[in-house]
């Protein structure tokens, strides 16, 4: 749908954004928006792993997504990938968090519109992008997204939110515009129904997509050891990555980051000891989705293999599954930075060869012997140097697997910027 189209009377704001020069994704369509210009980028995602065990009833719910990079307009994308029924939406806005929490700005609240409605019905396994809405914005800013759910239904979720997402009571109805907090008394580690924001900032010259599974959604960003109290969210390596590129790369070299982690998925489809729970969230089947369909996306950093080698896979079928990805997203005209599969003690010796020969492959002239545009080498970062196939104990969270905080901070801080081969694809 183009800015153009006819929507009735229009506001100043609405005027400002119809004289853009730049077209909204498809709407309604259920699949994959094609890009829409270099203007736009994905700041900030959380990607869809299946229904929440809860349901919605008639009320409200509001997440916080911290913004990788700000801009004069933003849109949010809506998602019911994993539901057979339709989605009713009532109304949706978006403001300012005043602090990272559910209160809002004053002045800052903008009614959300879906081709031009201020209701929208989501199409089963579909998923609808706003009507872009001018708001100022900036790297770090907390954005809070609101959209009332008038009837009963499971929601789609992201399981592990890694801050606090805010709910008002069954029955409430609709208080997607109040700047209080009052009316939102419930709490989910959740993030349902939005699953990513774009900004509208040309000066921006990419969007990077972590993708992978825990390692990448942030387990362990909320650690920081036996007794110590977390310095507040946003702790992922992740989030250090998108502040060091505020910090570090000049402003015409400006990136967003988006994080498009699952716990629990592997890069191949079919290792024999995976849970059911994660049956079609593998690499190459929610691609699409989760990287493909987000805005301005110039990189990928690839985190994937450890729970394939957890989970009985073998380096073929791991080297295998890393191929396809990577000749998709090249053929997309992404760059892919590879991280080679990390150490765990409970790993066998079978599975250690493995990781050796998905290292070697990954390492291969630092190229993946040409199918991957770079190295990310996170396992030389956290490994323990006396006990190389287990993570160095301060990094640990306990498991053998996770990072804490202080992991996820040498972690971002190992990330090479500029990426290797920016500037040539600029």
């Amino acid at each position: 749908m183009h800015l153009t189209r006819k929507t009735g009377a229009l506001t100043a704001a609405a005027l400002l954004l119809a004289s853009l020069t730049v077209s909204a994704p498809a709407f309604g369509s259920g699949s994959a928006a094609a890009p829409a210009g270099r203007a736009w980028h994905t700041s900030w995602a959380q990607s869809q792993q299946g229904l929440s065990a809860a349901s919605l009833d008639d009320q409200t719910v509001r997440s916080i997504a911290r913004l990788s990079q700000g801009g004069d307009a933003v849109r949010v994308r809506v998602q019911n990938t994993f539901s057979d029924a339709p989605l009713a939406l009532g109304r949706g806005a978006v403001a300012v968090s005043a602090d990272g929490g559910a209160a809002t700005r004053p002045g800052t609240t903008r009614v959300l519109t879906f081709g031009g409605q201020r209701s929208v019905t989501v199409p089963a396994h579909g998923e609808v992008w706003s009507d872009p809405v001018a708001l100022g914005t900036g790297p770090g800013t907390d954005l809070a997204v609101s959209l009332h759910v008038p009837g009963a239904v499971r929601p789609g979720e992201h399981g592990a939110a890694w801050r606090r997402n805010y709910l008002t009571p069954p029955g409430s109805g609709d208080h997607a515009t109040d700047a209080a907090a009052a009316a939102f008394t419930a709490e989910t580690g959740a993030t349902y129904l939005v699953s990513a924001v774009d900004v509208r900032n040309p000066r921006v010259k990419g969007t990077v997509v972590a993708y992978g599974s825990s390692v990448v959604d942030g387990a362990g960003s909320l650690d920081c050891g036996p007794g110590c109290t977390p310095p507040a969210t946003d702790n992922r390596w992740t989030d250090v990555l998108a502040r060091r590129i505020t910090r570090e790369l000049p402003a015409d070299r400006q990136l967003a980051v988006a994080n498009a982690g699952v716990n629990g998925t592997t890069a191949a489809p079919d290792c024999p000891g995976s849970p059911a729970g994660i049956a079609g969230l593998d690499a190459a089947s929610r691609l699409g989705r989760d990287v493909l369909a987000l805005h301005g996306v110039t990189d990928v950093i690839f985190f994937y293999g450890t729970n394939d080698l957890q989970n009985g896979c073998t380096a073929g079928q791991v080297v295998a599954a890393y191929r396809e990805v990577f000749a998709r997203l090249r053929a997309a005209g992404v760059a892919v930075h590879v991280v080679p599969v990390t150490p765990r003690p409970i790993y066998t010796d079978r599975m250690n060869r493995h990781r050796w020969d998905i290292g070697t492959f990954v390492r291969d002239r630092g190229t993946c012997g040409g199918a991957c545009d770079g190295l990310v080498d996170f396992d030389h970062t956290i490994k323990d140097p006396v006990a190389p196939n287990s993570i160095n104990p301060a990094y640990d969270v306990g498991d053998g697997i996770h990072v804490n905080i202080a992991g996820h901070r040498a972690e971002g801080a190992a990330v090479p910027l500029p990426l290797p081969g920016f500037s040539r694809r600029q």
